[in-house]
Parts: structure tokens; sequence; C-alpha cells
């Protein structure tokens, strides 16, 4: 049944082939997790030449397939602007998760004290201030002083104010969503003060989110594991959680979040089950597994196009994978287990599509047992460590 999740923990499969569901729904069966099976950025559109209403279709058909009777939904990703929303509307998508990063000010945590006043002063939000700073008290998540209020709202005031925006147009197109709001895609992390100040004034302004999406320390890469110290990750996700539990309306929302296999028993341990995570990429990677071992000659194709392609492609991404780095040696599918070539094989998809599509498409649908089967183990790892 497509429908809004709310607050059932829930897991998003993104799709970028549109044949990967029946693997996600073989994950997926008997877990705890809402699933969401259609999911796909403008971006990723842009990219595999796809439209909202393909992406639909594809899981429809999959979930009709499968029997599937339980609640699914269906995120329209990182929407940018109004404009963005329309067609997902259209298609009948459930989660609709808005990206304001454009409007974040990474600048804000080094301004001086000065340029702050001014930024802040342009948005006219000084009369809140008596919000934040009536309380000295310690919070888990921290406490307010002016410099830190100032900081605050430099960095996410236009932000807040661009996703509230979004929200009220949506709220003009459709009657019911599951809304996210995510911050994760900048250059600053989001401290547990910031989280708490954000989730407040969308609280304040009465826009009803289903989910939040702060940016972490350390590094949340595609296709790989955490990059950063899993000890301090622990200690500051403890005040994230703690602003999360205060407010108690809304999940957790980690983005980047296949193969974050390291992390995930840490986001079990604070949120429990208000949570979404949501991936990608990985389950392209896992169609590329199936090629190296049933087409080594296509796959080889690919990899050959992608090390081509990839110096261009890394640009929209936050990736540390390098050209010179990639065990050399290795059999087609020991690729998919290299740090490297898994950044190069990821951010190369739409190349990928654009070159060998039909040949892709065509070599799955042969080999849809192996692909379905991989899928499901993979994210069996994931689900597992969710629990």
């Amino acid at each position: 049944m497509l429908t809004t999740l709310e607050l059932r923990p829930s897991f998003g499969f993104g799709d970028r082939l549109g044949l990967a569901t029946p693997g996600h729904i073989a994950a997926v069966k008997g877990t705890n997790f809402a699933p969401i099976f259609a999911q796909q950025s403008v971006r990723e559109n842009a990219r595999t030449r796809r439209t909202p209403q393909q992406v639909m279709d594809d899981a429809l058909r999959a979930v009709e397939a499968a029997g599937w009777d339980a609640p699914w939904g269906a995120d329209a990703d990182h929407l940018k602007t109004v404009a963005d929303m329309k067609s997902f509307v259209d298609a009948g998508f459930t989660f609709f998760t808005v990206d304001p990063g454009d409007h974040v000010d990474n600048a804000a945590d080094i301004d001086s004290i000065q340029i702050l006043r001014e930024k802040t002063a342009a948005q006219k939000w000084e009369e809140r201030s008596s919000i934040y700073l009536a309380s000295a008290n310690e919070q888990p998540w921290g406490v307010f002083n002016e410099e830190r209020l100032l900081r605050a709202i430099a960095k996410y005031g236009k932000a807040i104010d661009h996703t509230i925006m979004m929200y009220q147009q949506l709220k003009e197109m459709k009657d019911s969503f599951d809304f996210e709001a995510s911050v994760d895609e900048t250059e600053a992390p989001t401290t547990p003060l910031e989280h708490y100040f954000i989730v407040n004034e969308l609280t304040r302004a009465g826009v009803n989110f289903t989910s939040l999406a702060p940016r972490f320390i350390g590094r949340f890469e595609k296709g790989v594991d955490y990059i950063g110290d899993l000890d301090a990750l622990d200690i500051e996700l403890a005040k994230h959680a703690a602003v999360t539990k205060h407010f108690s309306t809304y999940k957790l929302s980690l983005h980047s979040g296949s193969d974050k296999f390291s992390v995930y028993p840490l986001i079990a341990k604070h949120w429990g089950k208000l949570l979404h995570v949501k991936t990608a990429g990985t389950s392209y990677l896992e169609a590329l597994r199936t090629l190296a071992v049933k087409e080594p000659a296509l796959f080889g194709r690919i990899w050959k196009m992608s090390l081509e392609k990839y110096p261009a492609e890394r640009a929209t991404y936050h990736v540390s994978g390098e050209l010179d780095k990639v065990q050399a040696g290795l059999a087609p599918a020991d690729l998919l287990n290299d740090f490297h070539a898994r950044q190069i094989l990821h951010v190369t998809f739409g190349s990928a599509l654009i070159l060998f599509g039909n040949e892709i498409h065509g070599r799955l649908k042969k080999h849809a047992d192996a692909y379905t089967e991989n899928l499901q183990i993979h994210f069996a790892k994931h689900l597992d460590l969710l629990k």
C-alpha cells in the first residue's frame, strides 16, 4: 500500500535502473522497517534520463508482482525549488525531501562577530533572540550565547526560510505527505545546538516535518563506510539524539546511508525506531557486481569508461576516491570491494547508462535472479545492524 510512513522506522532504497525493487523487497521482508521503493532525486533523474512517473511505474510493477501489501513510500529526493516538486506530486510520490543547502552560509562558522551581526540584521531575526538567550541553563545539546546564536541564524536562517516556503507551497499541491528537511550536503557540520535551532524554528513556523537530515562530523561519502573518529561521532550523536528526544516529533534521517556499517550500531543505539536511512548508488554497484561476474566483458567496458569520466563527474559529489589508488591487478568482481574503485564506479553511473544503458538493462534482466540475490545479501547487512 503506497502511503505516508510518518514515524515508522523506514529505509529508502534508491533504484537508478528500475530493476532493483525485487531485491529490495526480498531484503526488507520480515524486518521492522517500512520501505521506500521509489526514491530518486532531480539530479539522479537527469543523469538516468528517467522521469518521476517512470520511477514510480517501475516500483509499482515490482510491488504488484511480488504481492507486497504492507505500507511503502515514494521519496522525491533533494528538491531544491518549487518547480522541482510538481512532477513528483503528479506521479503520486508520498515523501518529499527538501534540500536548502544552497541557502546555508558555511562561512558563518568563521565570520567575525561584526559580520555575523550584519548578516543577521539583514535577515531581521534579531527580535527572536530572546527565545534563545532567555535561559542560560546548560542542555545536552549545549546552550546559546550571543555568538552561537548569531552563527546559527547566519548559517541556517535563509535555509530555514526556504524550507518553510517549500513546505507551504507543497501543502497547496498535496493534502497528505511526509516531509523531510535535509542539510546534510553542506561543507560545515551541523552542531547539536544548530540542530535544535533548525527544529525549533521549523516547529514554530508550523512545518509538520517527518524527518531531518543534519550534516554530522566526519565524512559520509558515497558507497563506502564512514571516514572519521567513531568515538567522537558517538559522543556527538548522543547530543543530536537528545534534541530529537526533546521534541519527539520527527525521525533522524541518515543520508549517504549506504555501506556505513560501522555507524549503524551507533545510529540504532541513539535513535532506536525514530530513524530513516537513505541509500541510493549502492544498488547500482550491486548491479555492477552482478555484471562483473556474469558479463565481465561488458563490465570491463564500463570500468574503462568510468576511469575516463571520473575526474569530471566527481565534482558534484563528496567523494575522496582517487584513480591512482585503486589496487592493481584486481579481478572485475573484486573492484567492487575496493574503496577507490567503488567511488569511481558510483559517480559515473550517468555516463554508464547513456553509453551502455540498453546492454546493462538487457543483461541484468537475463541475470535477474543473481541481481536480486546480490541485493538481498547486501541490504541484509545494512538492516541487521540497524535492529
